[in-house]
């Protein structure tokens, strides 16, 4: 899955999940989060994968953006947010499968590496996970599957050539690593503050193109999964607090009730 770089071209993962303002809710059946009548849009991590992919581009370190997204129809208007936000083109593969249980990271890997083998990328930038599903997969499976480097929990990226050097979250501080390229990049937190699309932009996007697929095109079927999701349920209701009179009647619920000391 090597080939020479003439032109740095970078795929960003878009998805489209239940907004994350937005109090989830368990559905009556206890087998998904209910999504009917539900605000959705950009999942916060790819927004940070979008962003720093525009901004390399604005550096002329990047030629070209696209943006992936896996879903419904309705995944196209997530798309049209990437677009807004400066990337070049999209490319949707449409699916009614839920992509917070039923599409699989598994199969989204398999996706993306025929969409990166067809259209010979350079760069792959994800969101370190998605807040629905939280599996912190892809981009894993991806760089294994394509046999290229990978830099996961990137908080810094930088761009020389055919090297990128990536600033990494660690539990001890900043990890940095340089890597050569093609390679896969996840994103987190404090990478950078993605940008507002402006009604210029916007509308500028409504003309930009998007390629429609279906992941049998590509020789994927996503229905196959070898994980079931068996209940889904809320969390407990927490109790309310307690203000106590002083540092003694403190202790004494500590000791007594909470049993802690």
């Amino acid at each position: 899955f090597l080939h020479p770089i003439s032109k740095m071209k970078v795929l960003v993962g878009v998805k489209r999940v239940v907004d994350y303002s937005v109090k989830v809710r368990v559905n009556a059946a206890k087998s998904a989060v209910e999504l009917k009548n539900v605000k959705m849009s950009m999942n916060p991590f790819c927004e940070l994968a979008v962003e720093e992919a525009v901004a390399l581009k604005g550096k002329k370190k990047v030629q070209e953006v696209v943006a992936l997204s896996i879903g419904p129809k309705q995944s196209t208007e997530t798309l049209r947010t990437a677009l807004a936000m400066g990337a070049d083109k999209g490319i949707h593969i449409q699916t009614d499968l839920r992509t917070d249980q039923e599409v699989q990271p598994l199969n989204v890997a398999k996706l993306f590496r025929e969409i990166i083998t067809r259209d010979q990328f350079n760069l792959v930038l994800l969101g370190k996970q998605s807040i629905d599903s939280d599996s912190n997969q892809l981009g894993q499976l991806l760089g294994g599957m394509l046999e290229w480097p990978q830099a996961t929990f990137a908080c810094g990226v930088s761009l020389e050539g055919e090297t990128a050097e990536v600033q990494r979250e660690v539990d001890g501080g900043i990890q940095t690593i340089s890597m050569s390229l093609p390679g896969v990049i996840t994103c987190d937190l404090r990478l950078n503050k993605p940008r507002f699309a402006s009604i210029p932009n916007i509308m500028k996007a409504k003309k930009k193109p998007i390629e429609t697929l279906k992941a049998e095109d590509l020789g994927i079927d996503l229905s196959s999964s070898t994980m079931e999701y068996v209940s889904v349920e809320a969390p407990a209701e927490r109790e309310g607090g307690v203000i106590v009179e002083d540092v003694d009647a403190l202790i004494a619920k500590l000791k007594n009730e909470a049993k802690a000391i």
